[in-house]
């Protein structure tokens, strides 16, 4: 069997799993844990980089398609909190480079982009051209975006008493067929656009902004189906959960554990920026806390589409911080690079 129908045929027993014993969320984290276990197992698994992308691009066309004049207006007023996501970028890459260098010995470009709340393609890319430890960089952010998204629901749950259990859509049935049309159009033609352009997350902001254009003019009036939502779920899940195929004990005790430590620090930072927030009166809490939690993109658009939050608001902020990231991590990297630094991991 091969490594990549190992993968799919993990995740769908995670589905499974998850249903039968009523777990929420069971498209997403379903395979997630499934995909995790088996790794750590030693079965070798590999998703396939094109439909893990296109996947996304139905996550994007779902954002766009939530615009209207009403809700382009109301975000004029997110200023305010816009402006603390560099506050909390710079926060966060502080304590982080302190920490991976301090306490576990990282040199500092792993450090650097380890700490660095970007998307996970990008942060490998810019820390490997700076020297840093590429499997260790893969690790430690395979290890935030599965923390962030397996800690969030639940606590969505348990706090904000949200309801997981919602479809995050129409029926494909109920839509009439010009509708899917558009949306196919949105989702390929946006990420190819987008693509070309050199955009960064083009798999999700092209197909947003193309769908979001068509949904202003109104031509798309639909959000994607549940069924290609829950898809999305099922393929972005195994694809986290798959980044751990391979992994040594020596790597779970170094730099999956170094993650798990850093976790605890995001998430503290986050509770405290959107404590700050809810005090202030900026934001809802529910979207404070979407929007501030430095998780995947992906992950987190699935978690606002299915609370029903404000997606606009969610979207934003997450846009901003990776946009911060990848336009200053290359700039303080050099900024703040000493002369000498300490042996890679």
């Amino acid at each position: 069997m091969s490594a990549h129908l190992y993968a799919y045929t993990v995740a769908g027993l995670g589905v499974l799993a998850f249903k039968f014993l009523h777990l929420p969320l069971p498209w997403l984290l379903g395979p997630i844990f499934s995909c995790l276990i088996a790794a750590l197992l030693g079965v070798p698994m590999r998703g396939f980089k094109v439909i893990n992308e296109a996947m996304r691009s139905i996550l994007g066309v779902a954002v766009g398609a939530t615009f209207s004049l009403s809700l382009l207006v109301s975000m004029g007023g997110m200023w305010p909190t816009l402006l603390l996501i560099p506050v909390m970028t710079t926060c966060i890459g502080l304590v982080g480079v302190f920490y991976f260098q301090r306490l576990w010995g990282f040199d500092f470009a792993t450090s650097y982009y380890s700490a660095m709340p970007g998307g996970l393609q990008d942060m490998l890319v810019f820390g490997e051209e700076a020297g840093g430890n590429l499997r260790t960089l893969a690790l430690v952010h395979a290890t935030r975006v599965l923390v962030i998204v397996v800690t969030l629901p639940f606590l969505l749950t348990w706090i904000w008493n949200a309801d997981l259990t919602n479809p995050p859509g129409a029926p494909a049935a109920s839509i009439a067929l010009s509708q899917l049309g558009w949306m196919i159009f949105c989702g390929l033609v946006g990420w190819q656009l987008a693509k070309r352009a050199g955009m960064f997350g083009a798999s999700i902001l092209g197909p947003l902004l193309l769908a979001a254009l068509l949904s202003l003019t109104g031509v798309l009036q639909h959000r994607p189906p549940s069924e290609a939502i829950w898809a999305a779920q099922f393929f972005i899940g195994m694809s986290v959960g798959c980044k751990y195929a391979g992994v040594t004990m020596a790597e779970i005790r170094r730099d999956v554990t170094a993650g798990l430590g850093f976790c605890v620090l995001l998430l503290l930072l986050a509770v405290i920026f959107a404590e700050v927030i809810h005090l202030a009166g900026l934001a809802p809490p529910l979207e404070t806390v979407l929007a501030f939690a430095p998780g995947g993109q992906a992950e987190l658009t699935v978690l606002a589409l299915i609370v029903g939050a404000d997606m606009a608001f969610v979207v934003a902020h997450h846009v901003l911080r990776i946009f911060i990231v990848i336009l200053g991590a290359p700039f303080f990297a050099r900024l703040f690079r000493p002369k000498t630094g300490a042996r890679k991991p």
